[in-house]
């Protein structure tokens, strides 16, 4: 009876926040026009506070500012802002609070997340922040992170249902000051509100729609940042630039051509759209994408897309490398189950040369693994006659 009032009590909190929110929109839309001020326009009082932002080499789908008394401006690409501060009960007068209000403030160092964001998992731990995660919206069977997996097991990190429909009881009685969300969040945006009318600030993050993968691994800063490990971050950020730096594309003949794929339970065939980030590993390792040029009739932001066979068979059947990806299917034990799904493999050049690979399930998970997964790309491209050594990919014979 306790949980169904709860419930009932959130839902009305978050009709009578979005008629506030609405109302605040207008207002500060109205106020900006009038002034001409905000974070980003000259003569505002954010220019007179500004001391300099973040350094970013690859990602492009955030942008952090910094100012005196310890403020910090992120910007995301959806539009979204987020005002980092040390102590969110005693922001600085210079704050122009109309501008505050639009904003999603966050107390920094956060010392209890919520993280929804799988992908985000990886990289807070990378920068030694995974002790300040205490629940996460994926169960402990469907991490294939051993680390992560375990951590969720014994409940260190408790799970808390999935991420459209979180306890909130939960999340009040753990006192969680942050909660991290994928874009999926926008299908459930009724969560999102509920959430913040508990008084806890949703980050969504965009790591996903980096198109470069070092773009991708660039967001551990970001979180870094909220996290109070910005040093950690920075280092484990520089080390796997130097790995990427020192790729051998000159041991690869030719640049081989790759087709990086999977097949689904109806028989169409998954694959990445030409420039997203898995392309970008492929080319930076010395190959070229197979499917370079196919168009999407699908209106999305999705990386991938779906083909026909008789499509990809076209496309690909001379690629002279062919890596499954076991992340959305499943694996492949050998290549009788490559064959088992559509006779057609037989005539691929790749299966003929014995070049075929396929993706270890946790691959995209370990968001930090994209440089030494550019390196072992490298070694595939360069004629590997084996995986040993490799974490990320793995030969099918």
């Amino acid at each position: 009876m306790e949980a169904v009032s709860l419930r009932s009590c959130i839902l009305l909190m978050v009709k009578r926040k979005l008629l506030a929110a609405i109302i605040t929109m207008v207002l500060a839309f109205v106020l900006a026009g009038c002034s001409g001020s905000g974070p980003d326009n000259a003569g505002s009082a954010w220019n007179d506070h500004l001391t300099g932002s973040m350094e970013l080499k690859y990602a492009d789908q955030f942008h952090v500012d910094y100012y005196d008394d310890g403020i910090s401006v992120v910007t995301v690409e959806d539009g979204l802002r987020y005002l980092v501060t040390e102590d969110a009960d005693a922001l600085p007068e210079w704050l122009p609070e109309d501008e505050v209000s639009g904003m999603t403030v966050i107390t920094a160092p956060a010392h209890a997340v919520y993280n929804a964001a799988s992908s985000a998992m990886d990289l807070i731990d990378a920068s030694g922040g995974i002790g300040s995660v205490v629940m996460t919206s994926t169960k402990a069977g469907d991490w294939g992170i051993d680390k992560i997996k375990n951590l969720v097991e014994d409940e260190t990190i408790r799970y808390i249902g999935k991420y459209s429909a979180p306890d909130y009881e939960a999340l009040l009685e753990s006192d969680v000051d942050l909660a991290i969300e994928s874009t999926m969040i926008y299908h459930s945006p009724q969560v999102k509100e509920a959430i913040e009318e508990l008084g806890i600030p949703v980050l969504v993050e965009r790591s996903s729609y980096e198109s470069d993968p070092l773009g991708r691994l660039e967001w551990i800063k970001l979180y870094g940042l909220l996290l109070g490990k910005g040093d950690e971050a920075q280092a484990f950020f520089d080390e796997a630039v130097a790995k990427v730096e020192g790729v051998n594309t000159d041991a690869v003949t030719g640049s081989p051509s790759v087709a990086f794929f999977s097949v689904s339970s109806n028989g169409s065939v998954v694959v990445r759209k030409p420039g997203d980030y898995v392309t970008r590993m492929i080319e930076t390792a010395g190959g070229t994408y197979a499917l370079d040029g196919i168009t999407s009739e699908e209106d999305n932001a999705l990386s991938t897309m779906n083909m026909q066979m008789e499509a990809f068979y076209d496309k690909a059947v001379d690629a002279d490398i062919l890596i499954y990806n076991s992340t959305i299917e499943g694996g492949l034990k050998d290549l009788s189950d490559l064959m088992a799904l559509s006779d057609k493999f037989n005539d691929f050049a790749a299966v003929k040369n014995g070049n075929v690979w396929c993706t270890e399930a946790s691959t995209f998970q370990r968001t930090t693994g994209a440089a030494d997964m550019i390196v072992e790309m490298n070694r595939i491209f360069a004629g590997a006659a084996d995986d040993s050594g490799m974490e990320y990919f793995r030969k099918l014979d």
